[in-house]
């Protein structure tokens, strides 16, 4: 068994995790870590998730059950470096699903799994995992004239744009290209007056609502097109994937790991 905590508990995606780690027969669910100024402090999280067997309160971040095996973290970027520090600090294991990091914060990450095993994803879904795999199979086999495009949907709260899971659909893309993403991506087109290269990933964002999150790889030839699609419909679906993660997480030996490794992909 596995003993999970899960940082930014209160959130969305904080109280899916919580829902799944209770749910998982290989886990239990012994911290739902806030803020210490929240008000949902001491309060039973079975309330909220509407999960009626679970004892557990919500507790301050800053006093983490000393059970716990594996923390989980969805936060922002600022609370999750927060959180990485003390999981370092407590000799903790971490799954991470944190978008919208800089160059920076991942070379902290980086830096944090010399000191600890983490898995660090931006999307914990199987069929994205999957569809990962697929992109490079079709960016090796397609011929070099075709034109490669990356659409992505999510709700109107997303932030960060283009999502973590467009970025790592474009760069799975690039890598079988044996391309240099940075070099090949585009964002904006808006003052280009130019045609499109054919060694370009383009990028295109909406935000809307309340999709949990699309996202389509485009591989268009002159007289055929590609499409491959993943559509979100519950975020339980990231939220099962990173519980399983957590669970494979536990003993492992220190170093940086992804859901391609927990998935036995790689």
């Amino acid at each position: 068994m596995t003993n999970i905590a899960v940082f930014g508990a209160n959130g969305r995606m904080g109280r899916a995790l919580c829902k799944a780690s209770i749910n998982n027969e290989s886990t239990e669910l012994v911290c739902a870590a806030v803020r210490a100024n929240n008000e949902l402090l001491g309060q039973a999280v079975k309330h909220f998730i509407n999960q009626g067997d679970s004892t557990v309160t919500f507790s301050d971040e800053t006093s983490v059950s000393a059970d716990t095996d594996v923390i989980i973290d969805f936060t922002l970027p600022v609370g999750m470096k927060k959180h990485l520090a003390y999981a370092v600090a407590h000799n903790i294991p971490m799954v991470i699903g944190t978008t919208g990091l800089t160059a920076e914060d991942m070379a902290e990450l980086k830096t944090a799994a010399k000191s600890i095993p983490i898995v660090f994803s931006r999307n914990y879904s199987v069929g994205i995992n999957l569809l990962e795999n697929l992109v490079k199979t079709a960016a090796k086999t397609l011929a070099d004239d075709i034109d490669i495009e990356i659409f992505e949907l999510h709700h109107k709260h997303k932030i960060d744009a283009p999502s973590g899971t467009a970025l790592m659909i474009g760069e799975a893309i690039a890598e079988a290209k044996g391309w240099q993403h940075d070099e090949v991506a585009v964002f904006d087109r808006s003052k280009d007056e130019q045609t499109k290269s054919q060694k370009e990933i383009g990028y295109s964002v909406m935000r809307g609502g309340d999709i949990v999150g699309e996202h389509t790889a485009y591989f268009a030839a002159d007289g055929e097109r590609l499409e491959l699609t993943h559509k979100a419909s519950s975020r339980m679906t990231f939220a099962k994937g990173a519980v399983r993660a957590a669970a494979w997480l536990h003993n492992k030996p220190v170093g940086l790991y992804t859901m391609q490794d927990v998935l036995g992909f790689r």
